[in-house]
């Protein structure tokens, strides 16, 4: 997208969003606005855009929301195995104007797989029901990725960076296909508090539910055995755990 698309997208969301604040806040300034879209988080702040926005929401509508909100490229993103076979069902049920067929579904853009997923479902349009089908179908869960955003921890995942800030503490970074997972320290956090690696409650976290020592990262690594992608249920312990360790010892930095 180049940035002429871009400023459009984003002055077109950030419309949208002031159009469902103004429902609640009619006489606010622009002032008022911003400040009140600069408390809510990602997840609340698409939740408003779809509620105003007056179109046909499709996997193109989806696409550009989730890129200016977010900042996650789902055409970057892969159909999880799982889910790739009710997609390819639902795409050939429905006949959509793409013209999918089962040789050339694999190299469908994911917008067009959101596509004959909004046919084969009735339109979804809120927040909550687009995240649900975007994590069923990608493992790209904006629920999560939302609550990360003051966490202090930057996630790579899909081959992007999903979340990363200047001050982040600790990384956890995922393979391609979600089969391997590393947890290692930032360069900032190793600057302010002159460590070599993890902090030894984060280390003996890790340890018990699977991970091993990474010395390249000076982190820990965890890999599927079988190859599969690792669940949420995972992920979400390995998140708890890394938050457990900032609250307990490292909210000072």
């Amino acid at each position: 997208m180049n940035q002429g698309n871009a400023d459009h997208a984003l002055s077109f969301i950030t419309d949208c969003i002031n159009k469902s604040l103004t429902a609640d806040m009619p006489e606010a300034s622009p002032a008022e606005l911003h400040e009140r879209r600069s408390q809510m988080n990602k997840a609340q702040l698409m939740d408003a855009c779809l509620h105003s926005f007056q179109g046909e929401v499709t996997g193109e509508v989806i696409h550009k929301i989730v890129l200016q909100i977010f900042e996650i490229d789902l055409d970057n993103a892969s159909l999880l195995t799982e889910a790739e076979k009710e997609a390819l069902a639902a795409a050939q049920d429905t006949q959509t104007e793409i013209g999918t067929k089962a040789s050339s579904f694999s190299s469908m853009l994911p917008r067009h797989v959101l596509d004959s997923q909004l046919a084969a479902h009735g339109k979804l349009r809120t927040g909550p029901e687009i995240r649900i089908m975007l994590n069923q179908l990608f493992g790209v869960n904006l629920d999560a990725i939302s609550s990360l955003e003051k966490a202090r921890i930057s996630l790579f995942s899909k081959g992007q960076w999903i979340v990363q800030q200047d001050h982040d503490l600790f990384v956890v970074y995922t393979g391609e296909g979600d089969v391997d997972v590393k947890v290692y320290p930032t360069a900032y956090f190793l600057e302010k508090t002159g460590m070599a690696g993890l902090p030894e409650d984060l280390q003996q976290a890790l340890n018990s539910l699977g991970y091993h020592i990474d010395e390249e990262t000076n982190g820990f690594y965890y890999a599927d055995a079988e190859g599969q992608a690792v669940p949420d249920a995972f992920k979400g312990q390995t998140m708890g755990a890394i938050m457990a360790t900032i609250r307990s010892s490292c909210s000072h930095l």
